[in-house]
């Protein structure tokens, strides 16, 4: 072999080192079976999904389908509520907001507070072995491939299972392995709370459910259960209860489920004929094929995002005991797998053509979960959605898309019976059958902005992606939401600024958590929200060219809408009256709304503003509910603080073993398996961490592109790809020492790029924001440029020195940036 070739070798080798070196492993994994439901592993396709418990000589897949709920269609409006309307106001302007509350008690609330999402049941499958006398046991859930696999030897042969949720074929494949022939012998059966029936239809076991009456409201839902086998060798038998397979070499089961359900109005679909249809279909597919496919499907998504945290050793520790270690090794890989997780469940419970993702995401295994595992849209849907678009998980938002269609018809009726207003409202709740009246009570429940507050995902989406037609289908319910504030809000006789009333911040009393009484009128997230509103609406008319005339309505309301403002306690108010109190720690920040997810507040045109909504949250704490930590990382992340965020990173990696174990563990908001807990658990923790990642290391809300805005001290280097930013551009980024090293953008839609940096950097087509000036510059209060040559301190917040650069841009190019 020439010198040359032994050079190319050793060059080839040295990269595949590297590259093994550097490798990530986006697994969860454990030494041994589930024994709860928060130690098990998900799988889902936003359709159907299951929970993987890998047991040995038992195993259970708990399942559910996405449109098993309680109840069928109904409404919740109580059309007293608008005779009662001006009365109400008079009292909360009067300042008897208790006696407010009572007769809201009475005229706005009905007895249906929403129906509740429902598990199928499980398969359970037994094999004739004893699970004392496996070794080598090892589960995993695979995030790159969307696939769970337990392997365990008894004796000398070795058993392998794996289980994947196809996104071609909408079944559930469980593959069961031996390397010994004759070796698999095992009996499935089905186990479900709901009222339900099996059978056997020739070779498939049926299992047929009924969802629940709830509230009054006769369950409307059927869903079928089918599960059929493919076998190498042995033997199989049926009867109405069981499916039986013995001394085969290998075995597929099959497993799908159904229901009659086609919209929020309309229960006539044949659930026997979809579940025929699908397993008939996916049995003509070989198995490695079938994975292939799937595969092949998931990581189009999974793969367009990439993070590495620092360099750490590669995990050989379980899963648990690596959420266990975190306080003291700051395990950077963990913090990349749970963010990878984050968009994986995300994946996996959002899907187009299926609901939204829930409370519980898709992952549910009770008849009553916890808050029903309804859509509570005071936050917490609104926060399972913060990661799409910024983590490259478009589609994953058209299921809420869909239900903000529906709700734009359902809340019509409510809004014009219950307000005597145009437009359409939703409140704190929503469900399958796309309910928009109060639920839960006044003092969590009165709450008319969770219809506008959805609505500006669908702003924000047109944002990142310019799509003009997609603008045009949605703005009739962007308009719709707006219509509703435009003749709902009422001004105030005190303030003279146009209000919501009556209404609350969410969950919190009026001044301080132990209050009784939350009802009021014009609390600043509901101002917040009505800005957004109104002016995503104004943007969007004129982005279309259409409504001339309706655009000085929308100006008109927006210039008479109250401010926020700082209070005593040099804190950003809650509430138009300066009541805060500064050693409450209530889990919601819903006045922070207007810093994130919004971007009214910034460091640059509103100072004042921005330290407010600091010193709101200093006085606030860093400990709060799993959701609510989610919030705060993104929230410290835009206050330009990563160390701060990463304080709450480090609250949030905290074991919680279960359920029955929250005294011994108090603070704990990982389960072992990774799924957030409130406690209980909710999905949104893990939404809000990744989203928080995510906004820590880019930002694009504040007229540019921020690239490594909030970056912790523990992690000075590292890399990212694939992250979105406003304006549809890519953005692939390496760092170092703390500070960035290169940048590629891509641009997807042509247009100006302005780029915000904390280093110098060099590139294609970059010129200097306010023309040739080369000092950083920072934008301050009022909207003025100036020119700072040294760090800009901000009554305690020091903000870095900013480079601030344009470039003109075309659509599919990619622009390289370093630093000098």
């Amino acid at each position: 072999m020439s010198d040359k070739m032994k050079k190319i070798n050793i060059l080839i080798l040295a990269a595949a080192l590297s590259l093994s070196a550097n490798a990530q492993v986006l697994k969860l994994s454990y030494h041994q079976p589930a024994s709860i439901w928060q130690e098990a592993l998900p799988l889902g396709n936003g359709r159907i999904a299951t929970m993987v418990f890998g047991g040995i000589s038992h195993e259970e897949l708990q399942l559910n389908e996405n449109t098993v709920w309680g109840g069928g269609p109904y409404r919740n409006d109580n059309p007293t509520a608008k005779d009662s309307l001006a009365y109400v106001r008079q009292l909360i302007f009067e300042g008897r907001n208790m006696e407010a509350q009572n007769i809201i008690e009475r005229c706005f609330l009905t007895p249906r507070n929403g129906m509740p999402y429902e598990t199928v049941g499980s398969v359970l499958i037994d094999f004739p072995f004893s699970s004392a006398n496996a070794t080598g046991y090892y589960r995993s859930l695979d995030l790159q491939r969307a696939i769970a696999t337990t392997t365990f030897c008894i004796g000398n042969v070795t058993y392998k299972r794996e289980v994947f949720t196809s996104f071609i074929d909408n079944t559930l494949r469980i593959r069961i392995s031996a390397n010994k022939p004759n070796a698999i012998s095992l009996t499935a059966r089905y186990r479900s709370p709901l009222v339900h029936s099996t059978t056997h239809d020739g070779t498939t076991l049926v299992m047929d459910g009924k969802g629940t009456d709830h509230e009054g409201v006769k369950g409307m839902i059927r869903v079928e259960t089918r599960m059929k086998a493919q076998q190498k060798g042995g033997i199989i038998s049926l009867n109405d209860s069981t499916l039986s397979i013995s001394k085969a070499t290998e075995v597929v089961l099959y497993v799908t489920a159904a229901t009659n359900f086609v919209n929020y109005q309309d229960v006539s679909g044949n659930e026997k004929e979809r579940t025929s249809a699908t397993l008939l279909k996916a049995m003509k597919t070989d198995y490695r094929l079938a994975l292939t496919q799937h595969t092949n499907f998931y990581r189009k998504m999974f793969d367009r995002v990439n993070l590495r945290l620092g360099k750490s050793a590669a995990p050989t520790a379980d899963i648990d005991e690596r959420i266990r270690n975190f306080k003291s090794d700051n395990d950077a890989s963990l913090v990349a797998l749970l963010f990878q997780y984050g968009r994986y469940l995300l994946i996996c419970s959002s899907q187009p053509g299926g609901q939204p993702a829930n409370l519980q995401g898709i992952w549910n295994k009770e008849l009553l979960a916890p808050w029903d595992g309804k859509y509570t849209i005071n936050i917490n849907t609104e926060m399972n959605y913060w990661p799409a678009q910024v983590t490259n998980l478009g589609e994953t938002e058209l299921p809420l898309i869909s239900m903000l269609k529906d709700l734009s018809v359902t809340g019509q009726k409510t809004a014009h019976d219950m307000y005597g207003a145009k437009g359409w409202v939703a409140h704190h709740n929503t469900d399958l059958w796309r309910c928009t009246g109060v639920v839960d009570g006044p003092f969590w429940g009165m709450w008319p902005n969770g219809g506008g507050w959805l609505s500006t995902h669908l702003w924000q989406r047109y944002l990142f992606t310019g799509d003009k037609k997609y603008l045009k289908q949605v703005y009739p319910i962007l308009k719709g939401a707006a219509d509703f504030y435009l003749t709902s809000m009422v001004k105030h006789p005190k303030y003279g600024w146009y209000v919501t009333c009556p209404s609350i911040s969410p969950e919190h009393g009026l001044g301080g958590e132990s209050s009784p009484v939350s009802v009021t009128a014009g609390c600043t997230m509901d101002n917040q929200i009505a800005y957004d509103v109104l002016n995503n609406v104004l943007r969007a008319s004129t982005a279309l060219n259409v409504s001339p005339t309706y655009r000085d309505s929308l100006k008109t309301l927006i210039n008479e809408l109250p401010p926020m403002q700082v209070g005593k306690h040099n804190q950003l108010q809650e509430w138009l009256e300066d009541i805060d109190d500064p050693n409450d720690h209530h889990r919601h920040v819903s006045h922070t709304y207007g810093l994130y997810p919004s971007n009214q507040i910034s460091p640059y045109f509103t100072p004042a503003l921005f330290e407010g909504v600091r010193n709101s949250l200093l006085q606030r704490g860093d400990i709060a509910t799993g959701w609510s930590i989610g919030w705060k990382i993104n929230l410290w992340a835009r206050l330009l603080d990563g160390n701060h965020a990463y304080r709450i990173i480090r609250c949030l990696i905290n074991l919680l073993p279960s359920d029955s174990l929250r005294e011994k563990y108090p603070d704990g908001r990982l389960y072992p398996n990774m799924f957030d807990a409130h406690p209980p658990f909710q999905i949104d923790g893990n939404f809000g961490f990744t989203a928080g990642v995510a906004e820590m290391l880019l930002q694009s809300h504040d007229a540019a592109v921020d690239l490594l805005p909030a970056l912790p001290d523990e992690w000075s280097s590292g890399n990212v790809s694939g992250l979105k930013a406003r304006g549809g551009f890519i953005v692939n980024m390496t760092w170092e020492g703390g500070k960035l090293q290169t940048a590629d953008i891509r641009s997807s839609i042509g247009g100006v790029l302005r780029i915000r940096s904390y280093v110098p950097l060099k590139g294609k087509g970059l010129s200097v924001a306010n023309g040739s000036n080369p000092n950083p510059l920072l934008y301050c209060g009022g909207g003025k440029q100036a020119l700072i040559s040294r760090d800009a301190t901000l009554k305690g917040i020091t903000l870095k020195k900013v480079y601030v650069y344009d470039v003109k841009t075309k659509a599919g190019e990619q622009y390289h940036f370093y630093s000098e």
